[in-house]
């Protein structure tokens, strides 16, 4: 049985996909995010090695509270790609749902081996949560330090299975607060067919503390919070844009 590099687990998550779920954060991540709020995750460094039994073992003790499911975040899960596999097989065999949180960013379309076991994984996840940093490609590397071609990819993936996704974007003010961004994501977003959900996250500062604790810099010091009306604002500009596509392609 594969053991997973574990950040932490969380019982009574009401964030991290419908209903109340269990969260397991795992560690590792490609991205430097520079507005991450798990900065403790970017490394493998003190993980704590569990298998999916230890892992489920820990959800039976908790499950009443966590009537929604199980969600696996991090970190970027899919680096544990073989033991998602497994953990997620095992979920399903007891009637969990399963939510995958995701920024998709190693998705590569030429590897042939990943893809296989991509496909083997999202036979057993009922919802993936997948992040959208930024739809420009230039402003995602500045912002987490790769393109989003594998991003969008990856997106384009999963509805191509049928994959049920959330799509998840941070506004951030001076930086994917743009109008004209928005409207572009809600284009790119109007052209799946199996997005079931989209949030918009205000920017927030309430990392700060885990950065200095790492002796990190914060890259986004001196920027301000978002509003929730201003992300609502803002999913509102997604939804006309996502409108607009799907009324043209089902004219």
């Amino acid at each position: 049985m594969k053991k997973a590099y574990v950040h932490s687990l969380e019982s009574f998550g009401t964030v991290d996909g419908p209903g109340t779920r269990f969260v397991v954060f795992l560690k590792g991540c490609n991205l430097r995010c520079q507005f991450c709020h798990n900065p403790d995750t970017w490394k493998i460094d003190g993980a704590k090695m569990m298998d999916t039994m230890e892992i489920l073992a820990e959800y039976e003790k908790v499950k009443e509270f966590c009537t929604g499911g199980i969600t696996v975040t991090g970190g970027e899960p899919l680096l544990q790609l073989e033991f998602l596999i497994e953990f997620a097989k095992e979920a399903k065999s007891r009637g969990i749902h399963m939510c995958l949180d995701t920024s998709g960013g190693v998705y590569n379309s030429q590897n042939t081996r990943q893809d296989g076991l991509m496909r083997e994984l999202f036979a057993y996840i009922d919802l993936v949560m997948l992040d959208i940093k930024q739809i420009d490609t230039t402003g995602h590397k500045q912002l987490v330090g790769i393109g989003n071609e594998r991003v969008l990819k990856f997106a384009k993936f999963l509805d191509s299975i049928g994959q049920d996704m959330w799509i998840r974007h941070v506004l951030i003010p001076g930086i994917t607060m743009d109008d004209k961004l928005l409207f572009k994501l809600g284009l790119f977003i109007g052209e799946l067919k199996h997005v079931t959900g989209i949030e918009v996250l205000p920017y927030h500062t309430m990392a700060l503390s885990k950065y200095e604790n790492l002796n990190y810099d914060y890259p986004l010091a001196g920027v301000r919070p978002a509003e929730k009306e201003e992300a609502e604002r803002a999913r509102q500009i997604i939804l006309i844009a996502r409108k607009q596509v799907m009324e043209k392609n089902n004219s």
